[in-house]
């Protein structure tokens, strides 16, 4: 004897979905009888609809094209750095590099440099901060737009910039920061003025889904120019399909001035400090696989506290605490300054980066005579040839233990240490990190 089992699903059902369901049911009997089936569902009272472009608006709206409108070309060229945000939260890293690069290339140029923010207005003295850290004089002068990406109920008529749109001129550069603001750019400008600066394999931001596919059509794209940061990226870009970087890019070796960059006095009698990179919001930085190893690290006596103090340096952390309660310092909201001035006084620093990019804390610590731990990705196997006093360790917990264990050593071993920092291979000069990337622009021009 068979028997069957019949499955229930239950919904809560408001009015609108009522509606909907009674709509379907009668329209599906029409359809059984062969009636035609003439009421569209959107003209059911009470129910709401989206067109396409709004559901595609709201879904990607990062990729909201740059409104332009153009003007006749004025007597000094431009360079237009479009940015998601110059706030303080996003100086570092990438945006800072993407502020130098376009700074160089506007004084190569002879040309003013605008910044065009899309998520907050820009910040003029965070530039200005920027810019004065690494000794940076502009020969023209800088300029600041807000492009924010604006929902389709917005009142067109609204006054500003935003709804003027921005104006562009035939021969301007446009050096894009993410594969968003390119896509953005890309239908409002001529392609063979975008240069993209390409600072990670930004498809590894994604699960397999659509924001992956809307990234790999920008990486794949054949008119625009790419500037890729670190050789090391570069190859790997190459390697995994995007082959045409190897006649429409070229990469550069992030500098690292010694002005900025190097060992603080400390008191003798201190005790000694670790620096871990914590960014839970950023999940390529592996922050609670960095949290229980340190914990680990602690239990086991790798990290005595007694000797040593822990600093969370980030954005976004949760107060946690290590071993029987130990409570470490927690750095946020730093400046370039400070935070030059805090990296400066490290002794080693726990940095995970789940790509192919080096990431910058492991170089802005190993320049500033700090020994760092770093996992291994790809062809990420050995940094040694930035500094010998960054380990790179396969990504498992007794692995990375191990070079913790033996980072404590180099770092308390003050000769080979600084012997190690002596032989650095890391550039201390931004002009010259640019010079060829410089060159290679002005000759594809």
């Amino acid at each position: 004897m068979s028997v069957r089992v019949r499955r229930f699903i239950a919904f809560w059902w408001d009015q609108g979905t009522l509606a909907a369901a009674r709509l379907i049911r009668e329209k599906l009997g029409d359809a059984i009888a062969g009636r035609p089936v003439l009421t569209k569902l959107s003209q059911s009272p009470g129910i709401e609809t989206a067109t396409l472009s709004e559901i595609w608006e709201e879904r990607f709206i990062s990729q909201q094209p740059l409104q332009t409108y153009v003007i006749p070309e004025p007597a000094v060229p431009r360079i237009s750095l479009v940015t998601d945000s110059i706030g303080s939260g996003s100086l570092f890293g990438g945006v800072g590099t993407a502020l130098l690069f376009s700074a160089q290339l506007a004084n190569r140029m002879n040309a003013t440099l605008r910044v065009v923010t899309r998520t907050e207005e820009p910040s003029p003295s965070n530039a200005a901060q920027i810019l004065g850290a690494y000794g940076i004089e502009l020969a023209q002068e800088i300029q600041f737009s807000f492009a924010p990406h604006v929902s389709g109920d917005a009142d067109a008529s609204s006054p500003g910039e935003a709804s003027a749109g921005l104006d562009i001129h035939p021969d301007e550069i446009f050096i894009t920061t993410s594969w968003w603001t390119t896509a953005a750019t890309l239908p409002s400008v001529p392609h063979s003025s975008i240069v993209y600066l390409l600072q990670e394999d930004e498809r590894m931001f994604y699960p397999f889904g659509e924001e992956r596919v809307h990234c790999e059509r920008v990486l794949q794209n054949k008119d625009i120019r790419f500037v890729v940061n670190t050789r090391l990226l570069y190859d790997h870009l190459i390697a995994t399909g995007l082959d045409h970087l190897g006649h429409r890019g070229c990469w550069f070796e992030p500098a690292f001035p010694k002005s900025l960059f190097h060992a603080r006095e400390r008191t003798p009698s201190g005790k000694k400090r670790f620096f871990f990179y914590a960014r839970p919001n950023n999940p390529r930085n592996l922050f609670h696989i960095g949290l229980d190893i340190i914990d680990r690290a602690v239990n086991e006596g790798i990290l005595d506290l007694e000797q040593w103090e822990i600093f969370l340096v980030g954005t976004h952390i949760p107060n946690v605490t290590f071993g029987d309660g130990y409570l470490p310092q927690y750095c946020e909201g730093l400046d370039w300054e400070a935070y030059a001035d805090l990296v400066g006084t490290i002794d080693l620093g726990l940095c995970l980066m789940y790509t192919p990019h080096p990431s910058y804390p492991p170089l802005d610590l190993a320049a500033s005579g700090a020994v760092v731990v770093t996992n291994k990705f790809g062809n990420k196997q050995d940094l040694s040839g930035y500094s010998r006093n960054i380990i790179c360790a396969e990504l498992t917990t007794r692995a990375t233990l191990d070079a913790l264990r033996a980072g404590v050593a180099l770092a308390d071993n003050r000769q080979a240490r600084e012997l190690n920092f002596a032989a650095n291979g890391l550039g201390s000069d931004w002009a010259r990190s640019f010079e060829a990337t410089l060159q290679s622009l002005a000759t594809a021009r």
